[in-house]
């Protein structure tokens, strides 16, 4: 089976890429939403995450998001120590996943995949851009954070020059009909090298 990775700066649509993919029959697995599930429910991990951000990282059995964002955005050495924490764990849950799956490739949408170097670990790579200024409304839209805290983000991420010279696939999200046919497209010719 094929592993393929999907990323993309956050605000270029990565999850809506993933839902063409899963619209097709492709089984995609989201990082982002299984890290928070595991940062929630897993209890050595939970552990390691108040041992490191402190005890108001969680609300009762919640994560306490705005302070986790808030300490790790801010300070590099904490922002790499959760990412040592929750990656690990991630990539070993999605390796468990993939192997019950019954498809010719699997997808696992990921945003930081180039900056933590496991792109080097897939099969194939799809990067899915979309201009700043867009990126940008789409998040101030999504998540109500303030363009500063969009930036601080960002800042963290490489850039998409630097991303598609690494990608197989380049997908630039800006007209959604011709996203779809990208998608499409790509999945034609996956399925092509992974039959």
């Amino acid at each position: 089976m094929m592993i393929v990775g999907l990323t993309g700066g956050i605000g270029s649509g990565k999850s809506t890429v993933a839902g063409y993919f899963k619209e097709l029959g492709v089984p995609v697995y989201n990082s982002d939403k299984q890290a928070k599930k595991l940062m929630r429910n897993s209890k050595k991990l939970r552990k390691a995450i108040i041992k490191l951000l402190g005890e108001d990282a969680y609300i009762g059995k919640k994560l306490n998001r705005s302070v986790i964002a808030q300490k790790v955005f801010n300070n590099k050495e904490l922002l790499e120590g959760l990412n040592h924490l929750v990656h690990p764990a991630v990539k070993q849950h999605f390796l468990k996943w993939a192997r019950k799956q019954e498809s010719n490739y699997v997808i696992q949408e990921a945003a930081l995949l180039f900056e933590n170097g496991s792109y080097k670990n897939y099969d194939k790579m799809i990067l899915v851009r979309a201009p700043l200024s867009q990126r940008i409304a789409r998040l101030l839209e999504r998540d109500g954070s303030s363009e500063s805290e969009i930036m601080a983000r960002i800042k963290h991420q490489w850039s998409d020059e630097e991303k598609s010279a690494l990608s197989d696939y380049l997908i630039d999200n800006i007209d959604l009909e011709k996203t779809r046919s990208e998608v499409a497209l790509i999945h034609r010719e996956l399925l092509k090298i992974s039959g």
